[in-house]
């Protein structure tokens, strides 16, 4: 049986709001590769914040920081990082401007003062602690911040690969404008950081142009390629990829361009997906 080449986003496609893979779709990848396909996790998310609930699934390898490191089968193919100096001009404003975030790196994460009480303001703000919804991004959250490490003196900075900033402080567009020119700056994955929230990655870097690497590591075709996504950095992707998979809670510019749609993730549909693809 002829084999395809599937890459994963995580937040929203592999994982719900809440961060926890739904069992559908872990059953789901175990089936397809047990079926001879190989599966790749294809994220904004650097290494370390990959926890042992998705990686435990069972992956062929890894595109991580939005396309700044790949692996296969243990190997590690690349792994661009900022300039040490480039790095500190860029905390430098953010943190002069209160703005909220943490480095991203195979170490480690590393968080401003400010990122737990922020993150903790916005997300927050508008939500009954007495509701089910509160308790699930609650026990997420204190999850995702048993990760994180104040960032001291001792860090490497040499080794960032991504910055997250968790921003109430000012527009969006004032961290683009400023960055804009250098880096890739594009507004965050993660719905519940808010609007102004983003990611700041390095000019060239994006899913399409790993994911090219990838296979020309592998000899493989683009002809034997799907990706399944939900958000504006996975438009490369599709746009590489043979078949581009939406997810029912997609952003409309991303559905717009793809070759097909499945339901939300938390209603089964990477699993949908694969039994109709024939991928299980």
């Amino acid at each position: 049986m002829s084999h395809t080449i599937i890459f994963m986003d995580v937040d929203g496609t592999l994982c719900d709001d809440t961060g926890r893979v739904p069992e559908s779709a872990a059953m789901a990848i175990k089936a397809a590769r047990k079926n001879g396909h190989l599966v790749y996790l294809c994220t904004g998310r650097s290494k370390s914040e990959l926890n042992e609930e998705i990686m435990s699934i069972g992956f062929d390898g890894l595109i991580g920081a939005g396309g700044g490191y790949v692996e296969s089968n243990g190997e590690v193919l690349s792994h661009l990082k900022f300039e040490k100096e480039t790095m500190l001009d860029l905390i430098d404003f953010l943190d002069k401007n209160g703005v909220a975030y943490y480095l991203e790196s195979n170490d480690g994460l590393f968080s401003s003062k400010n990122c737990v009480s922020t993150m903790n303001e916005i997300i927050f703000s508008d939500i009954d602690q007495a509701s089910e919804d509160y308790q699930s991004l609650r026990s997420t959250l204190d999850v995702f911040c048993s990760y994180l490490t104040e960032k001291n003196d001792s860090i490497d900075y040499s080794t960032i690969n991504k910055v997250s900033f968790i921003n109430n402080q000012v527009p969006f567009e004032v961290v683009q404008e400023k960055f804009g020119t250098e880096f890739n700056v594009m507004r965050s994955t993660v719905p519940v950081f808010g609007k102004d929230s983003g990611e700041i990655v390095l000019k060239g870097i994006h899913k399409g142009v790993a994911i090219t690497q990838l296979l020309e590591h592998l000899n493989e075709e683009v002809s034997r390629t799907m990706a399944y996504g939900d958000a504006h950095n996975d438009i490369e992707m599709f746009e590489l990829v043979n078949v581009g998979v939406a997810m029912g809670n997609a952003s409309e510019d991303l559905k717009k361009i793809a070759d097909d749609l499945t339901t939300a993730h938390n209603q089964d549909g990477i699993y949908q997906s694969f039994k109709k693809y024939q991928l299980i």
